[in-house]
């Protein structure tokens, strides 16, 4: 008698599109039994979602440092990019537990201020990307040390879901456009809620070819890429939508991601991390003891790098304070 698993996977064969990624022919580094119920990208998905990095995201930065109840968080974001990719997935006949797998994992190395807190490790260290540390997380960390064992599919995806180099599958390239796509609009749509733009301030190319409600640039996008991907083994957008993409990610850096409102705030978060990074590098016995046995195996600055990239924003004030900030 198949298992559920088995008749999941028969069904993925029978329904999937031919360059669909099957959830049967996923590989693991590490070989395991395999689960009676799920299959291999659900496995992943749950190992995700029930991991202390997945948790901590809805206290890590998104754009705006503390704006409130009502803004993204890097957890809304991920939530938001694999609706959008699932959406997109199912649509294309391809493997919608990939996707969602990638989707929800692939910030899960971003560090605490959003990418103030990036550019400041960067500064420190010469070199991090929080694309690479996504993956060093998943594969170093969680299960007592041993990593989450993702199947290769999906880390593939996570760590090129930016970066030169596309991933290997079309779900995964699925995701990494709807990574720019969810963050563009729902960063747009913040910031008007901020009050730092609004859509009259919109380009005329973004204007004319998307629109100026959030809502209705992804649906645009949304429906031009199923449009176009359809019975291919690529995924396609249109270079008139393509264009009108590249000046909205041009004017949410101008107006956004570089204005002087959230550049004072963005340089007292990466003064905090920089501080932080300082404070371990010099005095590592204050580093928590579980961090502390790790600097043998992965060396003192990568330990530190993986605790301070790895704290809450909250968490990173608090350590600072306490630290810094005498009591009164």
């Amino acid at each position: 008698m198949l298992s559920v698993r088995e008749i999941s996977e028969n069904i993925e064969q029978d329904t999937l599109a031919p360059w669909a990624a099957k959830s049967s022919q996923a590989v693991r580094d590490s070989e395991e039994a395999a689960d009676d119920l799920r299959t291999a990208f659900q496995r992943d998905r749950d190992r995700i979602i029930h991991s202390t990095p997945f948790r901590k995201l809805k206290h890590k930065t998104q754009v705006y440092l503390c704006p409130g109840d009502h803004y993204r968080t890097r957890l809304t974001h991920s939530m938001e990019v694999s609706q959008i990719a699932r959406t997109i997935a199912r649509a294309l006949r391809l493997n919608e537990d990939l996707t969602e797998a990638a989707a929800l994992g692939h910030d899960l190395g971003h560090t605490p201020f959003g990418h103030a807190g990036e550019r400041a490790i960067n500064s420190y260290t010469g070199h991090f990307k929080h694309n690479e540390q996504s993956l060093r997380v998943v594969e170093l960390y969680g299960r007592k040390g041993k990593g989450l064992n993702l199947t290769r599919e999906v880390r593939d995806a996570i760590v090129n879901h930016t970066g030169s180099t596309m991933p290997k599958t079309l779900e995964g390239q699925v995701v990494r456009r709807c990574d720019r796509i969810a963050y563009l609009c729902h960063d747009f749509d913040d910031g008007c809620k901020v009050g730092i733009i609004g859509p009259e301030k919109l380009p005329g190319i973004v204007a004319m070819r998307l629109g100026t409600e959030p809502s209705q640039i992804l649906d645009v996008l949304v429906h031009n890429i199923v449009e176009l991907s359809l019975n291919q083994p690529q995924i396609i957008i249109d270079k008139y939508y393509e264009e009108a993409v590249e000046e909205f990610r041009n004017f949410m850096f101008d107006y956004i991601y570089c204005s002087p409102q959230l550049t004072v705030e963005h340089n007292k978060a990466e003064h905090v991390v920089r501080t932080l990074m300082d404070l371990y590098m010099e005095s590592p016995q204050l580093l928590p003891r579980e961090y502390g046995e790790l600097a043998d195996r992965f060396g003192l600055q990568q330990t530190v790098v993986d605790f301070v990239g790895g704290l809450t924003d909250a968490g990173a004030v608090q350590l600072f304070n306490k630290h810094y900030i005498p009591i009164i």
